[in-house]
């Protein structure tokens, strides 16, 4: 930082701006407008991407610090492909200002993650969200009958990994990169894998998650449905990795995967009807419950 203050106080400056952005799936990517490569942070940043950042605006208070990238679609650097996948969903982004004839004269300007993308004419524009945009995502319990937990995680404690609650196999027919078929599935009932996910391990669609909206028997053969396409295609034989279900009732969480203890419900919360009820309306005007 001091040493870019230093060149900046010359009057005459060799700068640039370098992006460095890093995807859910662990994938690493550098950019510059500069005109040729600039390595740093174990970073190549490469110049010809055609990317380039208006304005960071940003401020002293907690309002979200936020900027916009614009750049060119291409198979060497952002595909069209991988955005309509979601792989830059989320994505976390650095930017700095560098001295290009000596890139340890940096500062980090901007960090945070990317927004919405668009894309037009062989062109993305990307929204770019500040580290404090993660305060706008309202945070604490939730009471309500179903379950908040999500299955798996911190809160319910269940390890997917246990036996008889995952599958994993190659696929084999496929059709719009939703429905699934399988010659069997043994050893698991129908309906198992409904509200799971269904993690592709290799192929095209390698990191992407469908949630399965149907899992049923059509014959000898098994039918996986998802909500929603994946954003890549899946072919035979990818590897693929099914999650069993929970529709987040008390009665799945105690049968299903033996895990009361680590419910995270109300189901004795009564529901609207009842709080609302006209007690005019009541077969019982004894002053007693209700129930």
């Amino acid at each position: 930082m001091s040493g870019l203050l230093e060149h900046l106080k010359t009057g005459v400056t060799t700068t640039c701006r370098c992006w460095a952005l890093t995807r859910r799936d662990g994938v690493v990517m550098g950019f510059t407008d500069h005109d040729r490569l600039l390595t740093f942070e174990g970073v190549a940043f490469r110049p010809d991407t055609g990317l380039s950042a208006l304005a960071v605006q940003q401020t002293t208070g907690l309002s979200v610090d936020n900027t916009e990238a614009l750049g060119a679609l291409n198979d060497a650097a952002i595909r069209e492909a991988d955005i309509e996948a979601g792989r830059y969903d989320g994505a976390e982004l650095r930017a700095w200002l560098v001295n290009w004839q000596d890139v340890a004269a940096r500062r980090l300007i901007f960090r945070g993650t990317m927004g919405e993308l668009r894309r037009a004419g062989g062109a993305f524009e990307a929204e770019l969200r500040g580290l404090t945009d993660a305060l706008n995502v309202p945070l604490g319990r939730v009471y309500q009958k179903a379950c908040s937990a999500i299955l798996g995680d911190r809160d319910c404690s269940f390890d997917l990994d246990t036996p008889g609650y995952v599958s994993e196999r190659p696929a084999e027919t496929v059709e719009e990169n939703r429905v699934f078929r399988f010659a069997e599935m043994g050893g698991f009932a129908e309906d198992w894998f409904r509200h799971g996910v269904i993690r592709v391990r290799s192929g095209a669609a390698a990191g992407l998650i469908g949630l399965i909206k149907r899992d049923r028997s059509d014959g000898a053969r098994r039918v996986i449905e998802l909500w929603h396409p994946l954003g890549a295609a899946v072919t035979p034989g990818d590897a693929l990795r099914i999650e069993a279900g929970c529709d987040k009732r008390m009665t799945t969480c105690q049968f299903k995967f033996d895990n009361l203890l680590n419910y995270r419900g109300f189901p004795d919360i009564p529901g609207d009807d009842w709080t609302i009820t006209d007690p005019t309306k009541s077969p019982r005007l004894d002053g007693g419950s209700r129930r």
